[in-house]
């Protein structure tokens, strides 16, 4: 009798991943992970992120085979590439899917009219709700076209729309870029055009204001046409329509563009699936409690349901419609207000429906954990440094970069050269990808959008100030500043293939002054000293400093305060230095303490 030999197929797992997703995708227990790391010689906990070539190793030992994760499978989690509903959407059964409405967005340069748009569109064609009239507004409504319904997110403009996609969400599946005709093409609308095409999202433009005297429509298409949208009766292919908020004139034709883009886009969802949906917008109000604005985008959501969202949840006690009437169901497409939140959750947090409130605390409680592990570790920053290594982890398929420069002259030379690195490439090889370029100082807007977009900011003769810089830094977001052209495209080049190094950074952290001298058998000379500036630590590195010339550089020998060792000492007090190698101290001497450090981003 022969054996049944039975196939086992590979588990598919990411390039990194915790200890805890290893065992539940091997299907083993989290302690025999652990024990088996720890005789290959990594010490680490349940919730330790681990390379997929460690997991690899473990799950070999255990008897299972693994792969790393096909490049299909990493585009689905990619907000950028793919948009939002069809990830939401990509486990439903094809044969229960629906036309539902469009979801649009409006962007553009301020005072080129987009609240004026917005507010003709919903007096002129908003759909009729039940009498009453509008109790309350809430970020979102919805408009009727030939009988169709036509979702508009009242958002205040490109910068939510991103802070909305660096959580992992999009919001909108049409975006109309406002453009005033009597102003065109601004740096506030160029923002707009990158973060839609960093979206991948379907963009109409609106020129307003064509009613104006000093209207000029055709120098509009023409700077359009320069950064890239032709418009369609110049045989392009970008929807251009002139309107009028001030003479709501051209609604209709806006209406039946996005009605067009809408019907070949194919926007779809299962009213009778999982119950998925955004948060547009939460606050806290002092006599309903948390009140947040949600778009449902898949399934059919009802009052009473409990809800997951982001590290909140709680059972909906009422719903609204934008009219302000309560409601007890809402279908894909639909905004609607909630009460019954336990917390404020964030623009762009994803909502999903749970059946008890012990499931929903339980998977709220492993959100907060992972957010915590998250928040101490780098692993989603990508840097030039380590660009070629993710690339060829899989983690990562372009080097997307955010150009800012002094002047037009300045930047257009930048971009061309980084445009024929990603020219040549050949299969296998990382392309460069410029989302957006432009002359200013580096903002809070290309931070977003980086943030978003998983880019590189590189300024060439610009300066970013502090409040962005912390931004950058919270964000996970590399900046670098050069102030020659030729070193900017060398680094991105290196960085390509793998070449260029960390920065070996030095901060001085403290500074001690020497105040007398203790000679101690065995120990050599000990420093009494006050620390005069920041902190002195044990394991840090130490120059001895006399007449403002270095006499010496080493390691710090030991540290007391008092009679105890300690592991650093702040300023304003008083300790006892030793430095190993050099027992020539003498009072009047300044101790100046600092680390080095490998740097990946580099911001000046």
């Amino acid at each position: 009798m022969s054996e049944k030999v039975e196939e086992t197929q590979a588990i598919e797992l990411p390039a990194s991943l915790t200890v805890r997703d290893l065992a539940e995708a091997i299907n083993a227990s989290p302690i025999d992970i652990i024990k088996t790391l720890m005789t290959n010689g990594v010490m680490a906990n349940i919730n330790q992120l681990i390379d997929f070539e460690t997991a690899a190793i473990v799950a070999s030992e255990m008897g299972s085979e693994v792969t790393l994760e096909t490049l299909d499978q990493l585009e689905a989690d990619d907000s950028g590439e793919i948009p939002l509903w069809r990830r939401l959407i990509a486990s439903e059964d094809e044969k229960d899917l629906t036309p539902r409405p469009p979801v649009v967005t409006i962007l553009g340069h301020v005072d080129h009219g987009k609240t004026t748009l917005l507010d003709a569109i919903r007096e002129t064609s908003v759909a009729t709700g039940e009498a009453g009239g509008i109790t309350q507004r809430i970020s979102a409504y919805q408009v009727e076209h030939n009988e169709k319904l036509i979702t508009f997110l009242d958002t205040p403009g490109h910068a939510a729309f991103t802070a909305m996609r660096s959580r992992g969400a999009q919001g909108a599946d049409i975006v109309i870029l406002v453009v005033a005709a009597d102003d065109g093409v601004m740096p506030q609308t160029k923002e707009a055009i990158a973060h839609a095409r960093a979206a991948s999202v379907p963009l109409i433009v609106a020129m307003t204001k064509i009613d104006k005297a000093n209207a000029n429509p055709d120098m509009v298409k023409q700077q359009l046409a320069d950064v890239g949208l032709v418009p369609d009766e110049w045989d392009g292919e970008t929807i251009v329509v002139p309107v009028s908020g001030t003479e709501s004139t051209g609604l209709e034709d806006l209406l039946e563009a996005i009605q067009l883009i809408a019907d070949n886009t194919e926007i779809l969802a299962n009213p009778k699936g999982e119950i998925i949906g955004t948060v547009i917008e939460a606050e806290r109000n002092k006599s309903k409690g948390v009140v947040a604005t949600l778009l449902v985008q898949n399934g059919t959501l009802s009052e009473g349901e409990i809800v997951t969202v982001g590290t909140t949840h709680g059972r909906l006690r009422a719903m609204f419609d934008f009219h302000g009437t309560q409601i007890k169901e809402a279908t894909p497409s639909t905004p609607i207000s909630i009460m019954g939140l336990k917390e404020v959750p964030q623009a762009g947090d994803l909502f999903r429906v749970v059946g008890t409130e012990k499931e929903a605390r339980a998977i709220v409680a492993d959100r907060k954990e992972k957010a915590k592990q998250a928040s101490t570790t780098s692993q989603t920053l990508v840097t030039l440094e380590n660009m070629f290594d993710r690339y060829q982890a899989g983690e990562v398929r372009e080097l997307r970069l955010i150009i800012k420069a002094d002047v037009q002259g300045s930047l257009d030379p930048i971009v061309s050269s980084l445009t024929q690195l990603s020219a040549g490439d050949k299969e296998g090889e990382i392309g460069v990808n410029v989302l957006h370029s432009l002359t200013g100082n580096i903002g809070e807007n290309d931070v977003m959008l980086a943030a978003a977009s998983n880019a590189i900011i590189m300024g060439f003769n610009v300066e970013s100030d502090k409040p962005v810089r912390r931004m950058a830094e919270r964000e996970g977001v590399s900046i670098r500043i050069y102030d020659i052209i030729y070193r900017l495209t060398e680094d991105v080049e290196k960085g390509l293939k793998g070449m260029l190094e960390p920065e070996e950074k030095e901060t001085v952290i403290g500074k001690a002054e020497v105040r007398a001298i203790f000679k101690i058998r065995k120990l050599g000379n000990i420093a009494g000293c006050m620390v005069t500036e920041g902190e002195i630590r044990r394991n840090a590195l130490m120059r001895v400093v006399r007449n403002k010339k270095v006499i010496f550089d080493g390691e710090v020998g030991s540290l007391r305060q008092e009679r105890d060792d300690v592991r650093e000492v702040r300023s304003g007090f008083e300790c006892g230095i030793s430095v190993k190698g050099f027992n020539e101290i003498q009072e009047g001497d300044i101790l100046e303490c600092y680390i080095r450090e490998l740097v990946n981003v580099s911001i000046d």
